[in-house]
């Protein structure tokens, strides 16, 4: 919207200032067409004098307005040339003496493409005048040139307007990250102390220790989600980590909890070494995101297969789901906070993802792949 008020206010003001320059042009070609008049002037007088014995008859008023109007050209450049092309007279163009002729003819082709030459008749005798020339005076052209210079003022007010606005925002989003994430961490504390005494007194009661295994892995999953979120908001330590091993972990974690309908199939050994500097409790995190969005994206029936392959730098990492897909339109705003298929959740899932990888990790998250009915690639990239 800013945009297009800038854009707005400069057509406006470059429409003005054209139907502006035009009249001062106009006014110029009178200054000048007068100027030459009373040079003409000027000249006959000097003819009648000389011709005549009585100096008295001269009109010394008369003289007196010429040589005033010859004077009030302060702006203008002139340049006068006789017949033969040489240079009478010159005005309003600096130049050092031994230059002249070099700068005069300089102008002078300028000029020649400015406007057409006033000519000046200083008797009924041919070949007897002389040529003027004239360009536009320097306030006509920086006048020429101010509806883009406020076009640009404008254009830099909006950018740092615009600047300054988003980082306010992002300041806000990130004092409402930090601000959710702690509370979530602390609320969390209470119920997952209270579920491990319950598997204590589980235990205690001699109850079918798969159970009481599964209760146990459960509640150090709920640990680790509340250690995750007390990680929001600070600089997270990036140790070197296996990361077919971390991958490895997260895929077999969901694998018991997701359908029988859902297939996991992992294009990597789990003995491969592959380190990387991470933070393996966020880094999970990323991966059972993408993983969740594929499986509600597949409605709980289909494949995800994991890829991971090694460059020089970097490392590449393909989630593929064979969902519904992504119109290429939503590539950028799936990542945005708030966006979300479903009719449940707050959208927040890729959004972490993505704050997680490229602010955290120094990574890139992009969707490599998307085709609708088909299914979905997203890519991660981390530095070795």
């Amino acid at each position: 919207m800013l945009l297009v008020v800038a854009v707005i206010i400069g057509l406006a003001s470059l429409l003005y200032t054209n139907w502006l320059t035009g009249k001062m042009a106009n006014e110029e070609r009178k200054k000048v067409e007068l100027w030459a008049e009373a040079t003409k002037r000027m000249a006959d007088t000097g003819i009648q004098s000389s011709s005549q014995a009585n100096i008295e008859q001269l009109n010394t008023a008369y003289l007196s307005l010429i040589q005033s109007i010859l004077e009030q050209n302060t702006t203008i450049p002139v340049v006068i040339i006789e017949p033969g092309g040489q240079f009478n007279y010159d005005a309003n163009i600096s130049f050092h003496e031994e230059r002249r002729e070099q700068v005069l003819s300089k102008e002078l082709e300028k000029m020649k493409t400015h406007a057409d030459p006033i000519r000046i008749d200083l008797s009924e005798e041919e070949g007897d005048y002389l040529l003027l020339y004239y360009r536009e005076s320097n306030i006509l052209r920086n006048l020429r040139y101010y509806p883009f210079v406020q076009l640009f003022v404008i254009m830099v007010f909006i950018i740092a307007a615009y600047s300054a606005f988003s980082a306010t925002q992002r300041a806000e989003q990130n004092q409402v990250w930090v601000g959710m994430s702690k509370e979530t961490a602390h609320q969390l504390g209470t119920p997952i102390s209270s579920l491990m005494a319950w598997i204590e007194i589980l235990k205690l009661q001699n109850v079918d220790p798969a159970i009481v295994d599964e209760f146990e892995k459960d509640t150090q999953r709920l640990e680790k989600i509340t250690e995750r979120f007390s990680k929001i908001g600070s600089k997270p330590e990036l140790v070197p980590s296996n990361l077919a091993e971390v991958l490895s972990s997260t895929v077999n974690y969901l694998k018991t909890r997701s359908s029988g309908k859902v297939k996991f199939e992992k294009l990597f050994s789990e003995k491969t070494s592959l380190f990387v500097p991470l933070n393996a409790a966020l880094f999970s995190w990323v991966i059972e995101n993408l993983c969740k969005n594929a499986i509600d994206a597949m409605d709980n029936n289909g494949t995800i297969t994991i890829e991971l392959h090694e460059k020089e730098s970097t490392v590449n990492i393909d989630i593929t789901d064979t969902g519904k897909g992504v119109p290429k339109s939503q590539f950028k705003t799936i990542f945005q906070p708030g966006y979300s298929t479903k009719k449940r959740g707050w959208g927040l899932g890729l959004s972490l993802a993505k704050r997680i990888v490229e602010n955290y990790h120094k990574g890139k998250i992009f969707i490599k792949w998307s085709e609708t009915g088909k299914g979905t690639t997203f890519r991660i990239i981390l530095n070795k």
